[in-house]
């Protein structure tokens, strides 16, 4: 019997009225169940603007603890209610620590863990080391109802490591939640392209379909307000040759839907013996900053 299983990616603009934001998240999942998704991810962070594009210590207060999160609340009735798995992006605070992270909400509405951003990005507009401690979960898989499933945030998306370990660690669909667009440091920079493709490569070297979500709309800083990010959306579902299946544009809130057959793919995977042949007693130099240096 074929396994197939149909995924969805999300793109929204996002303001301060985090209800509404919710709402809006609520409708697009909805709107995705209803074309038959069974894992639908949304952007990241989507509860509120990119609150990192500064240093506001005032935004600390965003954060919620897994255990207080409305947003995780919501989501969770929400999965419940269509059968749906939905991995879901929030500020956490855990202690003395905040992490930007996703709890994997599985389609009985149960939270089956979360993975903590590890790869945490410093530039002028994407301030994230002044609110997240790197992650300390490692790159994780879950197995839930519909699919084995990965799950990278953003910065990670740029690391082949990342998405490897994850499919070594038995992946069937990678999925990034993001929040890029214009470089405020960089007025002349267009990353899409460039974003886009890294995660195409991903595909591609792990024979497996990668789901990405990205935001849309201008999005200006609190303490300046001619300080602003052009969010360019460019969403996407790539099949597992790298083959770009499902485009949104980079202005339109929206839902792009598109289904696999994952044990054949799997068949292709094994076929290509990409894991096969790896040679892992050659890969010391992926475990230092330093190659060649005692």
């Amino acid at each position: 019997m074929s396994r197939i299983v149909s995924v969805a990616a999300t793109q929204m603009s996002c303001s301060w009225d985090t209800e509404a934001n919710i709402q809006q998240a609520t409708e697009l999942v909805r709107e995705a169940a209803a074309n038959g998704a069974q894992i639908i991810q949304l952007q990241e962070l989507f509860a509120t603007p990119y609150f990192c594009i500064e240093q506001n210590t005032d935004h600390l207060r965003l954060a919620r603890s897994r255990s207080e999160s409305p947003v995780l609340k919501h989501m969770q009735t929400l999965a419940q209610e269509l059968g749906v798995v939905l991995p879901v992006s929030w500020f956490e605070q855990e202690g003395q620590s905040y992490f930007n992270s996703i709890a994997v909400i599985d389609a009985d509405g149960s939270i089956l863990g979360v993975y903590r951003k590890s790869h945490i990005p410093n530039s002028i507009g994407y301030q994230e080391k002044y609110y997240f401690t790197p992650g300390d979960t490692g790159f994780k898989v879950w197995e839930t109802r519909y699919a084995n499933i990965g799950i990278g945030i953003c910065w990670d998306q740029w690391f082949p490591e990342a998405a490897r370990c994850m499919a070594l660690n038995g992946a069937e669909l990678l999925f990034y939640p993001t929040a890029i667009g214009s470089e405020p440091g960089e007025p002349g920079l267009d990353s899409r392209h460039h974003w886009r493709r890294v995660m195409q490569g991903h595909a591609a070297a792990n024979v497996m379909p990668v789901i990405a979500s990205n935001r849309v709309g201008r999005e200006v800083a609190t303490k300046a307000e001619d300080f602003a990010i052009d969010f360019y959306g460019t969403s996407f579902i790539a099949d597992f040759e790298g083959a770009i299946c499902e485009a949104a544009d980079d202005h339109t809130t929206g839902v792009l839907v598109h289904s696999f057959e994952l044990d054949q793919i799997r068949e292709y995977r094994h076929t290509w013996g990409l894991f096969r042949d790896r040679r892992t007693d050659l890969y010391g130099d992926l475990g230092t900053h330093t190659p060649g240096v005692e």
